[in-house]
This record gives C-alpha cells, sequence and structure tokens, in this order.
C-alpha cells in the first residue's frame, strides 16, 4: 500500500505539472497528437488484439458474462473504430479559449467569459478498453491531462493502446505524463485516486452501480457520475407498429452489454396487441422477456422493475396511461435515457416535459444514447447528475470557464 500511494502520488505531480502545459498548448499540437495516436492504433493493431487476448482469458477465468466478454473484446473492426474515434476528436473546434460571452460595463470594464481546461481528471472505468482512447482524446482535446485506471479485465488491452496513446503525444512535443495509465489491478490505486484532492480536480467513473456507488461514497475530489442505464422505453397506443418493432429489437439486441441498451418495456393497456407482437418479437430474437400483464418467457418480479442486465433480458408491463409510464420511470429509473414511442406529438410533448432523464428521445433507438453518436467523436461517459456536465461527457464537458476583466486605469467608486 505505502508502495501504491507513494507511486499515486508521482503520477499526481506529474499529471498535474502536464496539466499547466496543456491549459495553453496550441490546438496544433493536440491535433497532432491524436492524429498520431491513431496512426500509432492503427499501425499496431497485431500487438493490442495480441494483448486483448490475454485480457479475454483472464475474463474467461474469472467467469465474465457474455455481455461483458463482447465489451471486453477487440477485433480488427473495433480498432478501426477506435482510430475513427481518435481522428474524429482530433478534427473538432479546440473548446480551450473559445468565448462563451463578452459585455462591456457602465465603468468602462470589458468582461469575457472563456473556456477554460478543468485541469487534472482521475478516470475509472471497467471493462471496454476503447474508453483508454476516448478518455485520453477528450481529456487531451479540452486541455486537460488525464490518469486512467481502467478495469481489472482490460489490462493489457489498455496497456497497448494507452502506449500508442503516448508516442502520439511525444511525437507532438507535449508531456508524456498528459495520459497516464495505473499500471495496477490493485484496487489501492481506485481507492488512493479517491483522496488525491491535491492533485485530481474531477473523477469521473465509468462502469456500474458498484462502482458509481463506491466512487461517490470514498470521493474527496468531485465526482461526474456516469450512472447505471435503467433504459426504459414506453409504447403509446398512437405508436407506428413497424417504427416500434424496428427500434425496439436495435434498442435491446444490437449490443446487450452498454448503458443504452433497452432494460425495460412500458405498453399502453390500449397498445397491448402491439406490445404482446414486441413482445413475441423479442422472444423470437431470444430475448428472455419479464412479463407483467403479457405472455412473456416468466413472469416478472418485483426485482425485475430498475434492473440493469446488460444482457440478453428485458422487463415489460402494461401500464394504464402514459403518466402510470412516467411514475414507473421516475421509480425505477436512473435518469439515464428514456423513450417514447408515439405518433401523437402531444403525447411526446407530455414525456419531454414531465420526465427529467439526461437523454429523453422520441421514436429513435436508445442505443444512440453515445457521445459519437451525438456529434462528440467520443465520450468519456452518460452522467446522470445535474451538476457541471449531464448527459454525454465530451470535450467541451471536459471545460470550466474563467472571466477575463480589461480595463484602462479604471477604478471603482
Amino acid at each position: 500500500m505505502t508502495d501504491i500511494k507513494s507511486q499515486m502520488n508521482d503520477m499526481g505531480v506529474a499529471a498535474r505539472a502536464a496539466a499547466a502545459e496543456l491549459a495553453f498548448a496550441s490546438a496544433e499540437r493536440k491535433h497532432a497528437a491524436l492524429i498520431g495516436a491513431s496512426e500509432y492504433v492503427w499501425k499496431t493493431r497485431a500487438d493490442i488484439i495480441a494483448a486483448n487476448a490475454k485480457d479475454l482469458d483472464f475474463g474467461r477465468d474469472k467467469g465474465l458474462s457474455d455481455a461483458m466478454m463482447d465489451r471486453l473484446m477487440l477485433d480488427e473492426d473495433r480498432i478501426r473504430g477506435i482510430v475513427d474515434g481518435l481522428r474524429s476528436v482530433a478534427e473538432q473546434k479546440d473548446p480551450v479559449g473559445e468565448v462563451l460571452a463578452d459585455w462591456d460595463r457602465p465603468t468602462g470594464l470589458n468582461i469575457q467569459r472563456v473556456r477554460t481546461p478543468l485541469g487534472v481528471i482521475g478516470v475509472i472505468y471497467e471493462s471496454r478498453p476503447n474508453v483508454t482512447a476516448d478518455a485520453g482524446a477528450l481529456c487531451l482535446k479540452a486541455g486537460n491531462a488525464v490518469i486512467l485506471r481502467g478495469g481489472s479485465e482490460s489490462l493489457h488491452s489498455s496497456g497497448a493502446i494507452h502506449a500508442a496513446m503516448v508516442a502520439g503525444l511525444r511525437d507532438a512535443g507535449l508531456p508524456a505524463a498528459s495520459i497516464q495509465l495505473v499500471p495496477t489491478r490493485d484496487r489501492a490505486a481506485v481507492s488512493e485516486m479517491l483522496t488525491m484532492a491535491d492533485h485530481i480536480d474531477v473523477i469521473v467513473p465509468r462502469g456500474g452501480k458498484g462502482l458509481v456507488g463506491l466512487v461517490q461514497r470514498e470521493a474527496r475530489v468531485p465526482v461526474f457520475a456516469h450512472l447505471e442505464g435503467i433504459v426504459h422505453i414506453y409504447i403509446d397506443p398512437s405508436a407506428d407498429p413497424q417504427k416500434t418493432m424496428d427500434v425496439v429489437l436495435n434498442a435491446k439486441t444490437r449490443r446487450t452489454g452498454i448503458c443504452g441498451a433497452a432494460e425495460c418495456l412500458l405498453i399502453h393497456k390500449d397498445a397491448i396487441e402491439l406490445g404482446q407482437a414486441v413482445v413475441d418479437m423479442l422472444m423470437d430474437a431470444g430475448v428472455t422477456v419479464h412479463a407483467d400483464g403479457l405472455s412473456g418467457t416468466t413472469p416478472a418480479k418485483a426485482d425485475d422493475w430498475g434492473k440493469e442486465y446488460l444482457d440478453m433480458h428485458i422487463a415489460a408491463k402494461t401500464v394504464d396511461d402514459i403518466d402510470a409510464a412516467i411514475t414507473h420511470i421516475r421509480t425505477y429509473g436512473s435518469n439515464h435515457t428514456d423513450c417514447i414511442m408515439a405518433e401523437d406529438a402531444t403525447a411526446a410533448a407530455h414525456f419531454f416535459e414531465r420526465l427529467d432523464s439526461a437523454i429523453l428521445m422520441h421514436n429513435a433507438s436508445t442505443q444512440f444514447a453515445d457521445g459519437g453518436e451525438f456529434g462528440m467523436g467520443a465520450e468519456i461517459g452518460i452522467a446522470t447528475g445535474k451538476m457541471h456536465a449531464r448527459g454525454p461527457v465530451g470535450a467541451e464537458q471536459l471545460t470550466s470557464f474563467k472571466y477575463l476583466v480589461r480595463g484602462n486605469g479604471t477604478t471603482r467608486a
């Protein structure tokens, strides 16, 4: 533990020094670092896949579910996705220095509110090794240094991706400590990060309820909470049958292990015929449906409501009306992403108005709850809190602001 504490302190000191330099690094150098990193990721893809094979073996030995193994797995197509994500972030407008507001006062002062980096960000995540690239890229784009602590399952994959990120930094003349990866599975490193208030300005946890709960309980540093995705789809009587079938199937089965996957269907009692057809379709696709008021795979139990399955399971129930659906979502949801299937614009507006999830959708798959799909290039996570960042956390959300006040020998009466 003494060694971990010393190692984490050294990383914190190095990150703080790197952040001071990144705060005024040019957009061109950050762009070059990210493009360089993307090239190194592609050039070393065979090494990354070999490292990932070790992680997959570790995951199997650990007994990870199929959905979690899918989150962990990298192949050439997913590495191409990492490369594309790095390039997309690189090509975005640099947020640092953007003037958010500009006004003059009767005193003669000119005041500007300007975007500025947060400083040092700590990111703690589970399983998905691509987060190493996404988080590193977004933090760098926003002028922040970052300390990454990936899941124990993805240690080798994350290490190989991190090496490519560091190579891009060095080629661009930026500090290697701008993006650091905690090189141990020891959980003591997580506990240490949560108390490094002198070195870390904000913690972003990306993972399950257990991880986020631990961070929220123990952190002495501000937290952007990325809570579990208990995602609901409400089917209104006005829903278009084909749109509903297409959206629900995609929302549940495209990738079951991501936080935007649908976990609960709420079906208006006057749409029960369509709802049953949707349930039948899901069961035909291999989904276990825990149903109440419908004919499903198995009867729903009390703990099926508010459950993040991250697997080929979904809960489904009938409700009396849209307000009953809203009440259910308020009771069991996680303020992440919720969707209404409806052709009635008044119903959709009512749903949007009465719910306060970070992302609300109308006639669209909840699998679009993703920073890349929002045009942010990538995301660190979906923040479900209400302070500072909310929804997909991209480069802009990783900035704060400062005020620049200019006078001309101006004094206050």
